[in-house]
């Protein structure tokens, strides 16, 4: 998930960026928990981090601050139902690469469903959040299953429990999973089977290089 956003996003992508502030805050969070027990080592890290503007050291700013910002209502509920239908998928493929996979959710429509398009706007998607939570290729978000699927598809149904405003909210919502044999080649650049051909990257990698090309 991270060395995707980290290493295949063109640098100034807001992808690759929010996954710095993530890590980031995470790297300022963890290193202020351990001082008061590592207070050496906490200091030496501290001094390290590159994007620390002060110098007075970590028992000098002050104890863990969180900001509100990081506070989002249903993102929580969504990137958990998400790797509930994670678990399907992978259980669902035996221990095999899941990029070798395109997976078809299919949720009805209602509370669980709105989630999900929180993580993915579009129908299909190999960039999404949510696909790149469910580890696979190409990830596409239904509200009932396609007209094709085969009779003998393994379809994996699940149910998730939604919780929201402090217990306010209780929806227990269903979900279909469906793992299929992608027919794309791996890109080379990202290792995704998203490309058309083996020798030639996929439209996102594509659009990443000709950016850098450009600057």
């Amino acid at each position: 998930l991270l060395s995707c956003r980290l290493y295949c996003e063109e640098a100034k992508d807001p992808k690759r960026r929010s996954c710095l502030s993530v890590l980031a805050e995470a790297l300022d969070v963890v290193v202020r928990s351990f001082a008061p027990i590592l207070p050496h080592l906490a200091e030496e890290v501290f001094q390290y981090i590159p994007y620390k503007k002060d110098s007075e050291g970590v028992f000098r700013t002050g104890w863990i601050q969180a900001s509100s910002a990081w506070k989002k209502p249903g993102i929580e509920e969504a990137v958990e139902g998400a790797c509930a239908m994670r678990d399907s998928f992978l259980g669902s493929i035996s221990g095999k690469n899941a990029l070798e996979y395109e997976v078809i959710i299919v949720i009805e429509p209602g509370l669980l469903f709105e989630l999900m398009e929180a993580l993915q706007a579009e129908e299909t998607s190999s960039v999404s959040q949510l696909n790149e939570i469910m580890m696979a290729s190409q990830t596409t978000l239904l509200s009932e299953l396609p007209k094709e699927t085969p009779a003998d598809a393994n379809i994996v149904k699940g149910t998730f429990l939604i919780n929201l405003e402090g217990g306010g909210i209780h929806e227990q919502s269903s979900y279909k999973v469906i793992a299929r044999p992608i027919a794309k080649a791996k890109c080379p650049r990202c290792r995704r089977y998203t490309a058309e051909s083996s020798s030639t990257p996929c439209p996102r990698c594509l659009t990443v290089l000709a950016g850098k090309g450009s600057t």
